[in-house]
């Protein structure tokens, strides 16, 4: 939604069409941007079926078809109703799918050469987040990718922000290390809890999902109750507050659903340093030993290593936040990332 605001803003005409399996309202405006719903037809595996999607993309005769993957399947659906209306189709290609079920590896097999392939040619243009996911995907890797980092609203999240209410309201006094994300498999969230064991400091965890209750014992077990604390949905207004109330932030994803990481950049546009795993994508968004550190991925002994290299030196996490926070406005501003998507959108108007 992001996106459209700002491509709004810049006075482009948006509208954005997407899937409605929740018995909303069929049109609304939320922020300010035009919404229409398609009904679902079901929803397999968190992934809304609805084939309706290639009518109502085609009957818009739009000038542009901006799709998104995940999820998966209305991509295909965007393509076939760009092809109908002869309207050109750019995808912006999020991450590689993972199922994680028994022969899930077999359905994504499946997936990747009917559907995914097929959707890959019905579009102009794909833009990946990142070179180095790009280039270890095997959906992409063949296409000439266009690469966009995702965006972060550095007005919102920025350093003068106080963290003082919410370390008042937990009650923390020294060091503060923060989690922020969905509480699924592929975050790695044990791994960051298996750190606090070595760690002098309190670990807020903040977001809710189907692990929450694993984690939450798996902490019991390890003895490390008093050192974490699960906040849970954090109210969108006072996000900011809970980075602006850490001392560093870490992001201990350990799959290829993470490809980016958003929530990194919002901690580096509030002057934060920040731990992130050391996997394709995620990597490329920091400089090691410059805005943060990279760490092993499943490894909870080398976070907790480099989250004691910074909480002992207070001037290189005031450094590596600087850094951050001056990278962020260079490279990760929502003014930047449209810019670069406008410039797209016109070579591929011109090429047609």
């Amino acid at each position: 939604m992001d996106l459209s605001k700002y491509l709004m803003k810049r006075g482009h005409e948006v509208l954005v069409i997407t899937s409605n399996y929740a018995k909303l309202p069929e049109w609304e405006t939320v922020m300010g941007i035009p919404v229409r719903r398609v009904k679902a037809l079901s929803v397999k595996f968190s992934t809304p079926i609805t084939p309706a999607m290639k009518k109502v993309v085609a009957e818009e005769r739009a000038d542009i078809i901006h799709s998104h993957s995940p999820p998966p399947i209305q991509p295909y659906y965007a393509g076939k109703g760009a092809r109908k209306s002869g309207t050109p189709h750019v995808l912006t290609y999020h991450c590689d799918l993972e199922i994680p079920i028994p022969g899930g590896k077999y359905l994504v097999s499946i997936y990747r050469k009917t559907y995914g392939k097929k959707t890959m040619t019905m579009t102009d243009e794909v833009i990946a987040t990142t070179n180095s996911y790009a280039s270890t995907s095997r959906d992409i890797w063949h296409r000439d990718i266009r690469v966009v980092p995702n965006a972060v609203d550095e007005e919102r999240f920025n350093p003068s922000v106080s963290g003082n209410r919410v370390r008042e309201e937990l009650g923390i006094e020294g060091n503060m290390v923060l989690y922020v994300g969905r509480l699924v498999y592929h975050k790695g969230v044990e791994y960051l809890i298996n750190s606090a064991k070595y760690v002098d400091a309190k670990f807020v965890i903040v977001g809710t999902g189907p692990k929450e209750a694993e984690l939450k014992k798996h902490t019991r077990k390890l003895g490390v109750e008093d050192k974490v604390i699960f906040s849970g949905k954090v109210p969108y207004d006072r996000l900011p507050e809970y980075y602006a109330a850490t001392d560093v932030f870490v992001l201990p994803s350990v799959s290829r659903l993470e490809a980016f990481g958003i929530v990194t950049m919002e901690a580096m546009a509030t002057a934060k340093p920040v731990i992130v795993s050391d996997i394709p994508g995620v990597n490329e968004v920091i400089e090691d030993g410059v805005h943060g550190f990279l760490a092993r991925p499943m490894d909870g002994k080398d976070i907790s290593d480099k989250l004691n290299k910074l909480l002992k030196d207070e001037s290189m996490m005031k450094e590596m936040g600087k850094r951050g926070r001056k990278l962020v406005e260079e490279r990760y501003t929502w003014a930047h990332v449209v810019e670069m998507v406008e410039g797209i959108y016109r070579s591929v108007l011109e090429r047609r």
